[in-house]
Parts: C-alpha cells; structure tokens; sequence
C-alpha cells in the first residue's frame, strides 16, 4: 500500500459531450439500476461547444470524499454518486508513478478518499442532458485514475446508473444504447452505431429558450409516466424497436429524409406521453408559444422544399434542438431563427450565437442592423405572424456531431490545485 504519510497528490482532468436522443429514453424497468424500458439513439455534440470537464484527484491527505459543481460543493451522498464510486473502486488496478513515487495497489483504493470538480460550459438541469455529461465524465476520468481495465461498452453500464442517458456520452457520433434483456444490466449498454465523421454534413441549432431548472425532474417524470400512461407502453413495446432499426438505417446511408421524419415524430411522441401522463407533464408549457411557432415554421419549410431540410427535436425541457442537413441549410435556418427570435438591441451578437460563429457571418449576420432587415421566411410570406419574440430565446449553439471523451494532459486544464486537491 501506498505510504499515507507522503503528501502526495494524484490528478486527471477528462473533459466528456453531452448528447441529444433523437430517439427517446424515457421510463424505466428498474429504478435502482437504471434500465430502460425501450432502446434509444443519441447524436453525441461537438464538446467544443457542449461538454463537461471533471478533475478527480486521490491523495493520503484527503480526509472524505467531496465534490464541487460549477465552483460549489455538493454532496457525494446520493445513491447515483455512491453507485458510480463503488463500482469503479471495485474495479480499480495497481497504479504507479516512479516520479511521484507512488503505488497503489488494487484492493487498497477503497481506502483513499477522492477529491472532484466538475465544469460545465452550458446550463445544468435545463434540458440540455448535463447530468448525463457529467456522470460520464465522472465515471471517465476516475476510469483513468484508478486504472481501470473495463472497455467502454463495460464502462457505459457504469455511468448508466448514474444517469441513464450518461450511458450515451462515452462515445462520438451516434449512439444507440441497448435496453438489454438481464435483469443484472449488464447487457442494458451504449455502442457506437457510427462515429462524428461518419455524417460531417449535419449542423446542429441548438435555441437556448431557458436556463431554469425543470419544475418536474426527468427522474420524477419518467416514474409517473411508467406509472400512469398506457401510451408509454405502447410506444415501448410496439412503436420503438421498428423505429430503432428505421433510425439506424437512415443513419448508416445518410439518408436524411428519413432520419427528420423519425426524429421529429419520436420528440412528438415523448411529449404526447409526457401529456398522457397523470398528472400530465408540461415541459415545454410556459414557453408553448416559441416551441409551436418553432415546429410549425420547420413543418412548412420542409412542406416547401418538397423534402426534410431540417429536423426538430425537445428534450424534457424547452429548448429546441434543430438539426439541419448541412450547412447551407443551417445558415438559412438561423435567419429564419433570428428573424422570430431577434436579441434586444442591445445584445452583442457573440454572446447570442456561440459555438461555430462564423454561420453567422454565412447567414450575412454582422450588426443588429442586419438582423432588423431580416425579410420573413419566403414559405409563410403570405401568413406572417404580427408578432415577433425578442428576447424570448437566451442564446442559439451552433454545433455539430462530436467526437467522445478524452484525458486532457495540460495541467492548466485541471480545475483542482496539484498542491492542495482543492478548487483553483
């Protein structure tokens, strides 16, 4: 065993996407371990754009495990947190570092204590999956300090029970993560149907409509869903395993048609049993009037054009995820977007738009005086709404399919001091 008196610190930084389903997760066969009652199909986001960065650091000195999100300390105590610490410990290896002079063997890691900070560059619990970000990362990044020997897919069964959808986040591209059959999990994990270049052409929109946290957590729905909606199991049992197969098969010939109608059609779907729920589920109630305005523009556009040119998705929030074919398309789109949604005068356009800003500078976008001469979308031009949304829309993302996670090797990445294990 490592010596406890040296004062010695250990650290990794990992840095994990977040991912947007475009076939839904929702409910679950068993609460404890997190199991699915359905498959489901992610497309992983550029972590340029959407990530979590985690540092986990193991020393002698540290007297109890802790953990700090976003600069502030919370609780390790939770059941999702504990299940992911023991399962990884229970699968740690010898770990050395001559340098340090350092070594700790396998059964002694359940005697350290760990030190975590977590970072992530988008707002948490607003919709845009940041707990399964971060639970993937967490379960990443001690992977790697621990020396775990697990492949990804054994990996994914971890971060699954602490947040299902983490599952989803250990790999680029798109994601199915399979429900599996074993009432142990351990067949329910992700496996990558297609890495982030295997469809380079798509652009990612993401409208940023609220930062709030959820009024009804995804957790509490998706158990009173389970519960209560006759829809939920239909959908499971009936709907879902075709659409699975119609979903991988647009995915791996790019077949973008297909993939807009089984995208836009399973986000309708999620919400249909978030209404059949009882009590019913609003996650998108009092910003209904941005999300129908949103769909129906899409709707008639693609009625337009004779075919998809871009799908819709939400999520157990209100924030719109338009996922356009290519870049062109995106550039049209984010006119169309800004031309409802307008910033207040006085917003500075870089922090409006953020991710890959220079569609901006495609959609012929420099100055708010450019947004004010935005004409209306010529597939409504005749039907324009008198009313504008300004302001209504936080911020738009622009992004793309991502690569998984990584080890970030700069120790200036590191959100813990190498000297103390404690917050920079």
């Amino acid at each position: 065993m490592a010596d406890k008196s040296q004062n010695w610190i250990l650290i990794v930084t990992a840095q994990t996407p977040t991912n947007i389903a475009v076939i839904k997760y929702w409910g679950k066969r068993d609460e404890t371990l997190i199991l699915p009652v359905n498959d489901s199909i992610s497309v992983t986001l550029d972590p340029n754009h959407l990530c979590t960065t985690t540092t986990v650091a193991v020393s002698p000195s540290f007297e109890k495990d802790r953990m700090w999100l976003n600069g502030k300390e919370i609780s390790l105590s939770g059941d999702r947190f504990q299940s992911c610490l023991r399962e990884i410990r229970s699968r740690a290896s010898d770990v050395e570092d001559e340098e340090k002079g350092i070594c700790i063997r396998k059964q002694d890691w359940d005697k350290f204590h760990v030190h975590i900070a977590s970072y992530n560059n988008f707002p948490t619990a607003a919709g845009l999956a940041s707990s399964a970000a971060g639970l993937a990362c967490l379960v990443f990044a001690l992977a790697k300090l621990m020396n775990v020997k697990e492949d990804l897919g054994q990996l994914s069964a971890i971060a699954r029970q602490g947040s299902g959808s983490a599952c989803r986040s250990l790999y680029g591209g798109f994601v199915k993560w399979v429900m599996g059959n074993d009432a142990s999990g351990s067949d329910s994990i992700a496996v990558q149907l297609a890495n982030e270049t295997h469809w380079d052409d798509l652009v990612i929109i993401i409208a940023v409509v609220s930062s709030r946290q959820k009024e009804t957590s995804s957790t509490t729905g998706m158990r009173e869903s389970v519960e209560t909606s006759p829809l939920l199991h239909h959908r499971a049992k009936e709907v879902v395993p075709k659409r699975i197969l119609q979903m991988q098969e647009a995915i791996q010939n790019r077949d973008f048609p297909s993939f807009a109608r089984l995208t836009c059609t399973d986000s309708n779907q999620f919400h249909a049993v978030c209404l059949d729920t009882r009590p019913p589920i609003f996650y998108m109630n009092d910003t209904s009037h941005r999300q129908v305005l949103i769909i129906n523009c899409i709707e008639k556009w693609n009625r337009s054009e004779g075919t998809p040119q871009v799908a819709y998705t939400f999520d157990a929030g209100p924030n719109a995820v338009l996922i356009a074919r290519n870049r062109n398309v995106a550039t049209l789109l984010l006119q169309r977007l800004l031309f409802y949604f307008p910033p207040h005068p006085d917003t500075e356009l870089n922090s409006y738009v953020i991710g890959d800003k220079s569609i901006l500078q495609d959609a012929g976008i420099e100055a708010m005086k450019d947004v004010e001469a935005l004409l209306p979308p010529p597939e409504i031009k005749d039907n324009v709404p008198s009313q504008k949304y300004k302001g209504d829309v936080s911020y738009f993302i622009c992004t793309k399919p991502g690569r998984g996670p990584v080890v970030l090797a700069d120790e200036s990445q590191s959100l813990l001091h190498p000297k103390t294990g404690l917050p920079k």
